[in-house]
């Protein structure tokens, strides 16, 4: 008895392989499309609210609450950080709000940055600790460096409506 042999012609062939190479390449998409960057809690650095005159100004002379602070607190912090968005959290609605503690520790204890969960919470670049702001752009080198340098020189906060942030969504 003659034994007949089954051949695949080329173009089967090709499918075939060129399915094995798709599916392998599927397969590494899938795989780096579930991977986790290092820093997942890392959120690109923004945009300064400041123009480079007053920060130049803040980094060399005294801070200025209404001047070099307030804009930055309204622009990149009060949005969540008020009593109505977060109730019993942080808010820097106004002077009193804001000095306030929470379970945590003090928000800003004027003259001790390193002691400010203020400070604290806007630098922390760690996987395990929400870098603030949760939403949107984070601080700038220089919007970080402002705010510390004026809790340091006290964080002086004027009451009245030039110390009341407005919330702006």
């Amino acid at each position: 008895m003659h034994k007949q042999t089954h051949c695949m012609p080329d173009h089967l062939l090709f499918c075939r392989a060129m399915k094995s190479v798709f599916l392998y390449l599927l397969c590494i998409l899938f795989i780096a499309a579930c991977a986790t960057p290092p820093d997942p809690e890392t959120k690109p650095l923004g945009e300064n609210v400041l123009s480079k005159e007053a920060i130049h100004a803040a980094k060399t002379g005294p801070v200025d609450f209404v001047v070099h602070v307030k804009p930055v607190l309204e622009a990149k912090c009060v949005m969540c950080h008020n009593r109505k968005a977060l109730k019993d959290h942080m808010s820097l609605e106004n002077r009193t709000q804001a000095m306030r503690s929470g379970a945590l520790g003090a928000y800003i204890v004027p003259g001790h940055p390193e002691k400010s969960l203020l400070v604290a919470n806007t630098a922390s670049t760690h996987q395990n600790v929400s870098v603030m702001p949760a939403v949107g752009e984070r601080l700038t080198k220089d919007e970080y460096a402002i705010l510390t340098k004026w809790v340091k020189e006290g964080a002086s906060w004027p009451s009245g409506a030039a110390g009341t942030l407005e919330i702006v969504r």
